[in-house]
């Protein structure tokens, strides 16, 4: 077994390090983000060790909950604003529409993920924060009586998770995966 250098453990930390070395892919290495006020899933004062996933591995997590997804262009391309894809989705992220799924007992249709055309930021659509959700009605009941309004079309889960009414979309940001 190889070990990981001593500049990759500083870098990524001694964790994803050594899952970099074993897997020889950067795709499966687990990612590493503080704690924030901004991002409550963090245990205060230490990193949580998160998985970025595939696009084909975060489709599979979707398909098994029984979530589906849709793209105007008919495509999965990361690159390419006309596509929805999953590369780089945190597994968090999915587990937290996984748990919305599950709690609401809502159809839930994806339309957006972590292609390019989003807005930029740390807790972006691009670094896997981000799904937009088709509107429903009992996706839009379920919300706004669940959650608390936070003003200007958003509304926030006891968890953290914020969910935004945009014209024809939620676009929620999950910090955590909602109590999965």
């Amino acid at each position: 077994m190889r070990r990981p250098t001593r500049a990759l453990t500083g870098l990524l930390g001694a964790a994803a390090a050594a899952a970099l070395t074993l897997s020889g892919t950067a795709q499966a290495a687990p990612v590493t983000y503080p704690a924030t006020s901004q991002n409550p899933s963090g245990a205060a004062g230490s990193p949580r060790l998160l998985a970025k996933l595939t696009h084909a591995q975060a489709t599979a997590k979707f398909r098994a909950a029984g979530i589906t997804w849709t793209s105007s262009g008919g495509c999965s391309d990361r690159n390419n604003p006309s596509c929805t894809s999953f590369e780089q989705l945190r597994s968090e992220t999915a587990d937290g529409a996984i748990t919305l799924k599950q709690a609401s007992g809502c159809a839930i249709r994806l339309t957006g993920g972590t292609e390019t055309g989003h807005a930029s930021g740390t807790y972006s659509h691009w670094n896997g924060y981000k799904l937009d959700m088709s509107l429903t009605s009992c996706l839009d009941n379920y919300v706004t009586r669940t959650f608390t309004s936070i003003g200007g079309s958003k509304w926030k889960s006891p968890s953290g998770n914020v969910y935004y009414r945009e014209g024809n979309h939620w676009d929620v940001t999950y910090y955590n995966c909602g109590g999965c």
